[in-house]
């Protein structure tokens, strides 16, 4: 405990407004605060990388939703990788490395009160790097793992799509879909992501919703024919990271007792004008189908189940999984979050606060 903790300055995003639409630069305040030695109890963690995540628009909102907001003037939430700095808790050491709500910030001071209920969870490179303990072993590995096998309910020989196939949780999913034995079609944005999909990550097909229309055409006629295409038996199971036009088009071509599970709209963040809900909601009717939203913190005490075996499949070459790290550190993070809803990121997206 001799570090001289005078010396270190707390690098900050502060959200300072609400963002209506994308958010600007006027939304966030940039802060610096000294960093206190950990109180009896607690930890101080050097944040080395943070997850860049779609969620992160939603809990920007005030509302109710199925987490509290972040306030307004408070560090911008966010999932991270730290390494522990200082320790006063006897199940910790100086050098640990652990994962937690960190905030977009440099360090993460973590009060004693908290080491139970949002304390850190240690790591193990083992098992893998940690742009993939943000990915497949973290929070986007998890919500694919549990949406797909407790909501989606697969049985091998069915046909599941997954809409952001290309993206943290998307490619879990489709890959996990394989291995138990589905038929996968993704849906991405471009050439290169649809032929990665397919090319590496073993998904059936690929639709490019991207894909130029001919005049006259809606551009959405682009995965109405590749569903046609590629699912003529219809869908048994479609993962939903997307929302809006493509969440009907899908609808549009369930089959008898379909479950389509509700992970997240990135499609709809954004919008001014409200959350477009789905027009062919009378599918689910039709064709007696289920329906369901998810939030990943339901399965919280059997994270470790799924990260043994999904660390499993990337170890014996079954899972792949592809990052997109930002350098920047924390100045970066209002412009890496945009490059979500850009679609400008291909992979994961992680935004290196620190060198490892």
């Amino acid at each position: 405990m001799s570090r001289d903790y005078a010396t270190l300055v707390n690098h900050q995003v502060r959200l300072a407004a609400r963002p209506v639409g994308l958010p600007k630069p006027g939304d966030w305040r940039h802060a610096e605060e000294a960093v206190p030695p950990p109180e009896e109890g607690g930890l101080l963690v050097e944040v080395l990388a943070i997850s860049i995540d779609p969620a992160m628009r939603g809990w920007m909102n005030e509302g109710r939703s199925y987490i509290a907001p972040v306030a307004l003037g408070d560090v911008m939430r966010a999932g991270g990788i730290g390494r522990v700095l200082a320790s006063r808790h006897p199940g910790y050491a100086v050098g640990d490395l652990v994962s937690g709500s960190t905030g977009v910030q440099q360090y993460w001071s973590v009060p004693a009160e908290q080491m139970h209920s949002a304390g850190p969870a240690k790591i193990d490179l083992r098992l893998g790097s940690i742009g993939q303990w943000l990915n497949v072993l973290g929070m986007p590995g998890m919500t694919a793992y549990f949406g797909l096998t407790e909501i989606g309910r697969p049985r091998a020989g069915e046909t599941l799509v997954v809409s952001g196939a290309s993206g943290a949780v998307g490619q879990t999913v489709g890959q996990l879909g394989k291995i138990l034995g589905l038929r996968v079609v993704g849906i991405a944005g471009g050439p290169a992501k649809c032929a990665w999909v397919v090319e590496e990550l073993g998904f059936d097909a690929c639709i490019d919703y991207k894909a130029p229309a001919a005049a006259g055409v809606e551009r959405w006629d682009a995965v109405r024919e590749g569903l046609a295409r590629h699912c003529p038996d219809g869908v048994d199971i479609y993962f939903d990271n997307v929302g809006g036009d493509i969440l009907d088009a899908v609808l549009a071509r369930i089959r008898r007792h379909a479950r389509i599970v509700i992970c997240g709209a990135i499609s709809q963040y954004n919008a001014d004008g409200g959350v477009a809900g789905p027009k062919n909601y009378l599918a689910l009717l039709v064709q007696r189908a289920r329906m369901e939203g998810m939030v990943v913190f339901d399965w919280a005490e059997r994270y470790p189940q799924a990260v043994a075996e999904l660390a499993g499949y990337l170890k014996d070459g079954r899972m792949k999984s592809r990052e997109d790290i930002v350098a920047g550190g924390v100045a970066a993070f209002p412009a890496t979050l945009l490059r979500l809803f850009s679609g400008e990121n291909f992979g994961k997206l992680v935004l290196e606060i620190a060198p490892v």
